[in-house]
């Protein structure tokens, strides 16, 4: 319904009330705004009771405002600029508690993906990874940090994984190889890379196989994916908070080194002694 939330307010209006009249209209004109205010803020707004905007949610097909919410928020949640973001925060941030206030919000997004994980899904994208010829990870701008991190523990588990990093034509020359029996594990969340979906297109046309990590099955990573797992990730102003995608990956991590099973214990073992004979972490002196 997040795709279609302003066509319904608009076929609906002629059945809503005259205070349920003002909140469509308010949406309408400024549903960048709406998507993160509260249902008693939008009632401040434009003059209309709580109830009534919880009432107006609930007729337009949702299980509460919430809900209603929420499907304003996939929708728009690509488009908005980092101005519109600030703005859009001022109210969600306020309060002097803003430390409290964002460590819940990430721990709701933690929950959300406890929730909304589909295991089977999961196990599809563990064993695509696992089954790959060549595995190519693609993720830029804020998403290049959880490319990045990926690609740390990948390289343990795996010996055939190359990071793409983004950089224009560039980009394309470390990829241009790739083909059929390859994997692609995309990670894109709003606002949506143009190079990083060119990229990830381009290695479709060559026959690779995509799995994505994205936001929603709307994201155009999605869409184009054999398999995908979905998180929230949550925009909180200009700063994307990525505490939900990260723990997805850690549970991917943790899932492909099982896959490996022996592999990984043999990797790790001859690791600990090339760390210990260089000293790379250092020697417990003895009391």
């Amino acid at each position: 319904m997040a795709k279609n939330i302003l066509h319904t307010i608009e076929k609906n209006m002629i059945s809503f009330s005259k205070g349920q009249k003002l909140i469509a209209r308010y949406i309408l004109d400024n549903y960048d705004k709406a998507a993160f205010m509260t249902a008693s803020r939008l009632g401040k707004t434009v003059q209309v009771s709580e109830s009534t905007v919880v009432r107006f949610a609930t007729q337009l097909g949702y299980d509460g405002y919430p809900s209603m919410q929420r499907a304003l928020q996939e929708m728009i949640r690509g488009k908005l600029t980092s101005i519109q973001r600030i703005q859009a925060s001022d109210g969600v941030l306020g309060g002097s508690d803003l430390v409290t206030n964002v460590l819940h919000r990430d721990m709701e997004k933690i929950r959300m993906a406890v929730d909304q994980t589909d295991a089977a899904e999961f196990d599809r994208v563990v064993d695509t990874i696992a089954e790959a010829k060549r595995l190519y990870i693609v993720g830029f701008r804020s998403s290049s940090f959880l490319a990045g991190y990926l690609n740390f523990y990948f390289r343990l588990i795996f010996d055939n994984v190359t990071l793409v990093q983004g950089g224009a034509a560039g980009t394309f020359d470390q990829i241009f190889r790739v083909g059929p029996g390859d994997v692609v594990f995309a990670i894109c969340f709003p606002r949506y890379s143009e190079l990083a979906l060119k990229t990830i297109e381009f290695a479709r046309e060559r026959g690779a196989t995509i799995v994505g990590l994205t936001d929603s099955e709307l994201s155009p990573v999605a869409r184009i994916s054999a398999c995908a797992l979905l998180v929230h990730n949550e925009m909180i102003s200009f700063v994307d908070s990525l505490a939900a995608p990260m723990s997805m990956l850690n549970a991917l991590i943790l899932a492909c080194a099982r896959k490996k099973g022996t592999d990984v214990s043999a990797s790790f073992s001859e690791l600990e002694h090339i760390w210990e004979r260089f000293a790379i972490f250092g020697k417990v002196e003895d009391e």
